[in-house]
């Protein structure tokens, strides 16, 4: 594991940075706090702050101008470009982009360079010269996915959510919708730009379309034996070819712009690849990108055979890959790799050591064993140790998105592998029991059953696919069985074991991407001795979502996406009572008689003999990544774990 302190201080020593502590010890007095609350001498609803939950400097896109890579953030609050000035190996300063949770694209045309944000989707130019930044428009779509800029600097954007292309002119400052490039397929993923054509790559099945600037007219690029295909993800193009990578088959697809006839399939061919997530055309070859395996490839553009040039950092994801005086650089999460065709050495640099901004991101999950506190982000975990409030960085290839203790090991279900991982008390690293496979690729919820000593997890398919999938795992023997699907055409969303059987909470959003086929989510038992679904059953109509689910001897209770809790009898075989507890379904905890869960402001006791829900807390404004929201419960349930902010916070329970 990797001190706090040694990741920050080096970024904290660049005048530009964000101010963060360079000791991330605690203080002695939330620490102290925190005890007092664990024994049950602190009234409860009251907050200890436990500081940043998660600290990391993820990179989402970028590019060069002269000798200055410009680097975007993503998740971080608020998002910075950092320009790291190559011939001094140093980031000499940082553009603030105010707004959006991160910046996945970005593009240049001469000394200015262009940022599109997500969830907002705002569009930034940072003025090099004078390293002004200033917002140039915003749109209602969810992402900036992708954008490039034409040989006379009309900036195109693709977006998605609705999947469109839309064209800002820099000189009027006037932006021009040019429509979906495929109606009904709501992602836009991969963009690239000439003179006469725009070529917008989509999803959730795969097209490449050339749109024609002026006209608007639009003719489908992408051979037919590719059709069925889920997404042209990634792009690049130079004078003559096109180059564009698919999705979920890890397939580069490069195609002559004179004649799309003239075209050749190249698979990449690490195990298990599914992704092609960045492109890049230089120097008479095709350089692209891996996932999940990190791998990064090359062919020649003319033809030839595949080349493996090696993994620079297991499992991450390039982000963007550009070259500079004759060598190649590629933007990861946890730094930038460089490659020198000229000696096929691959090097990684640390962004952070150069001082880029590091700084609280937005979480994803939070789990306590006892002893630490686990909060899930972007290739990692942040470990708060509740005793000396020292914080440490578990490295994952991912992001862990669901935990579980059992005894003394905690198991974490990691995107996007749909991977768990075990992790013991004080080992450096966590050790990968199994990647789930089945076009799986989001865990959504993990549970033990200790009459069977099987531990289940739950998975979403990967964006455009069918049918979640279900995890048995011995961790005894180390055995694994995958259902799918447990219920039709859904998603197990949430898990709930007792005495051999469990309890599955379904969602009816299948891959992202995929409009539902179903119109409700269900409650299912499924035997985990015969490995059978023995009843299912709509418990509330028309909700989306059951988030989570939890047990006592004689009944179920399932939380919705509406913020419903309802109780399923297990002797009468039906529900017996609904009580609307928040405006959106979180997690659902059980002490006792009383249960815990909570929205992005608040935090709510259930008393479940009364059927009375209450608020305890008020006013957290979590920053959840996604907008969810997360709780976990202390296991000796005297607190329980939330955010306030992007600060961990603990509050004192007495159920």
């Amino acid at each position: 594991m990797i001190p706090r302190r040694r990741f920050l201080q080096t970024a904290a020593a660049s005048a530009t940075t964000l101010a963060l502590p360079t000791t991330l010890a605690l203080p002695t007095t939330p620490a102290h706090a925190h005890a007092q609350a664990l024994a049950g001498r602190t009234p409860e609803g009251t907050l200890t702050d436990l500081g940043p939950a998660s600290v990391a400097a993820p990179l989402g896109n970028g590019e060069f101008v002269g000798d200055v890579l410009y680097m975007g953030s993503r998740g971080l609050s608020s998002n910075v470009v950092g320009a790291w000035d190559l011939t001094q190996d140093r980031v000499t300063a940082h553009a603030e982009i105010p707004t959006g949770v991160g910046i996945w694209a970005m593009c240049k045309h001469g000394t200015d360079v262009y940022a599109g944000t997500h969830s907002r989707s705002d569009l930034y130019k940072i003025d090099t010269v004078t390293g002004a930044a200033a917002k140039l428009a915003e749109y209602p779509d969810h992402f900036i996915w992708t954008m490039a800029a034409a040989p006379d600097g009309t900036i195109y954007m693709g977006m998605s959510e609705p999947g469109r292309v839309v064209a800002y002119d820099p000189a009027t400052g006037t932006s021009r919708d040019l429509g979906p490039p495929v109606p009904g397929q709501p992602y836009v993923r991969s963009i690239h730009a000439d003179e006469r054509y725009v070529y917008a790559g989509t999803g959730a099945d795969a097209h490449l379309i050339a749109i024609d600037r002026q006209t608007g007219e639009k003719r489908e690029l992408l051979p037919a034996e590719l059709a069925d295909r889920d997404w042209v993800s990634s792009m690049a193009g130079n004078a003559t070819h096109l180059a564009g990578g698919l999705n979920s088959t890890a397939e580069l697809v490069v195609i002559e712009k004179a004649d799309p006839a003239g075209y050749r399939i190249v698979k990449a061919s690490a195990p298990g690849e599914k992704y092609t997530v960045a492109v890049l055309i230089a120097g008479g070859w095709v350089y692209f990108a891996g996932r999940p395996s990190g791998t990064v490839y090359r062919c020649p553009l003319a033809g030839g055979e595949l080349e493996v040039l090696g993994v620079p950092f297991p499992e991450a994801q390039t982000v963007r890959i550009l070259e500079h005086k004759g060598k190649i650089y590629g933007l990861q999460d946890t730094g930038v790799f460089v490659y020198d065709p000229a000696t096929g050495a691959m090097d990684y640099l640390s962004h952070v050591q150069r001082g880029f901004r590091a700084a609280a991101e937005a979480p994803m999950s939070v789990h306590s064993d006892g002893r630490v506190v686990y909060v899930g982000g972007k290739s990692g975990a942040d470990l708060h140790d509740l005793k000396t409030g020292e914080v440490t960085r578990l490295p994952i290839p991912g992001e862990p998105k669901t935990a579980i203790t059992i005894r003394d090991t905690t198991y974490l279900g990691v995107y996007t592998q749909a991977a768990l991982y075990s992790h013991e008390p004080g080992d450096p690293e966590a050790r990968l029991l199994f990647r789930t496979g089945h076009h799986q690729d989001r865990p959504k919820d993990l549970a033990y059953d200790r009459r069977t000593g099987l531990i289940a997890m739950s998975t979403q398919p990967e964006p455009g696919h069918p049918d979640g999938a279900l995890d048995v795992y011995d961790p005894r023997t180390g055995a694994l069985d995958t259902y799918r699907p447990v219920v039709e055409r859904q998603t197990v969303f949430s898990l709930a074991a007792r005495l051999g059987t469990l309890y599955c909470g379904t969602s009816t959003q299948e891959g992202l991407g995929s409009p539902p086929v179903t119109s409700t989510a269900r409650l299912a038992a499924f035997d985990l001795r015969t490995r059978r679904v023995t009843w299912q059953l709509e418990p509330l109509p028309g909700v989306t979502a059951i988030t989570d689910l939890a047990c006592t001897p004689l009944a179920v209770y399932g939380l919705a996406a509406s913020g419903v809790l309802f109780e399923y009898h297990l002797l009468k075989r039906t529900v017996t009572r609904t009580l609307k507890v928040s405006e959106r379904g979180g997690d659902l905890l059980i002490a006792g008689f009383t249960a815990y869960t909570c929205d992005v402001d608040a935090v709510y006791r259930i008393d479940l003999r009364a059927w009375t829900a209450k608020k305890i807390v008020t006013g957290l404004a979590a920053d959840w990544f996604g907008g969810g929201s997360r709780l976990a419960l202390a296991p000796g349930h005297r607190a329980l774990y939330a955010l306030k902010g992007r600060n961990l916070v603990s509050i004192a329970i007495r159920p």
